[in-house]
């Protein structure tokens, strides 16, 4: 949990902030993400933001399409708020979660490889569920991509299409990651599902090199081929998501798609879980900021 910024507001609705789950120095989210504590002062949510240089309606559109989901692999949204001179915002239940960067940050580098595949294989499983239910993600980025012990959760769902109307160019807008982002979506045009597979094939890319645009030769050699397929320019020459790490059991895998089953924990590093047990420490000393008419008594 990172500690609050001078410009970081003090309240979200009734829920009061207790920290930033993004650090400034890591790769910049498309919405502003806190850990916050509920008006009872016993239940903690993830709440989300848009950025300031995001046009608020846009984003408030995603917040509900996410609140309408249910798909395994996707972050819960729970209450949708804000409107009139309150921006708007949403919650998710939290659990102690590490955005990607912060992740390979705090192992000190790039993820092993049996971790970036059991993270591949999580992800193109979630991505292939929301494309049978014909969902597009339209966000996902190395920022986007949450760890948890529970296995990898996707935030910041139409990031693209709240960052500019279909028509207009996305390329270099705050917010999105251009090395995440289709050719196509950067043009303007409408995310579709292979515009999550690029995504997907730059976010594994970052998982085991550092970034999301490397040299072919970077790449472990499980990664060369299917990361190369997703970053092809041709969205036409792009896999289904269910072809990428294709689940060991057919009948499993196809209930994966189905939408049945429920993300599975992958193999995370001993680093990233004591990253992990930290957040859920601080969270947990955390204290609620003292009203000033109770200091005044």
């Amino acid at each position: 949990m990172q500690a609050l910024r001078h410009d970081d507001p003090a309240h979200i609705g009734l829920h009061v902030i207790l920290g930033r789950l993004d650090d400034e120095s890591e790769h910049t989210a498309a919405e502003r993400r806190f850990i916050v504590r509920g008006a009872d002062g016993d239940r903690t949510f993830l709440a989300r933001l848009p950025r300031p240089d995001t046009d608020p309606t846009r984003w408030a559109i995603e917040a509900e399409g996410a609140r309408r989901l249910s798909i395994p692999g996707f972050l819960p949204v729970g209450e949708v708020g804000g409107g009139g001179a309150e921006p708007p915002w949403c919650t998710a239940p939290y659990v102690p979660a590490l955005p990607l960067p912060a992740a390979l940050r705090a192992h000190g580098g790039p993820l092993p490889g049996p971790v970036v595949r059991a993270l591949g294989a999580a992800l193109a499983r979630t991505l292939a569920t929301a494309h049978a239910q014909g969902v597009t993600h339209a966000g996902l980025s190395p920022a986007a991509v949450l760890l948890t012990t529970d296995g990898p959760r996707l935030s910041c769902f139409g990031a693209v299409r709240a960052a500019a109307p279909d028509g207009e160019h996305r390329s270099g807008l705050p917010g999105l990651d251009s090395g995440s982002l289709a050719p196509e979506q950067a043009a303007g045009g409408r995310p579709r599902p292979p515009g999550d597979v690029y995504a997907l094939g730059a976010v594994l890319a970052y998982a085991a090199t550092g970034h999301t645009v490397p040299e072919r030769d970077e790449l472990p050699d499980f990664l060369r081929e299917p990361v190369t397929a997703c970053l092809s320019r041709d969205p036409a020459r792009r896999p289904q998501a269910q072809q990428l790490f294709p689940h060991p059991e057919p009948a499993a895998h196809a209930a994966t798609v189905l939408g049945t089953a429920t993300p599975s924990p992958i193999p995370l590093p001993a680093s990233v879980v004591v990253a992990l047990a930290h957040q859920s420490a601080q969270v947990l000393a955390a204290e609620l900021p003292v009203p000033a008419h109770r200091i005044d008594r």
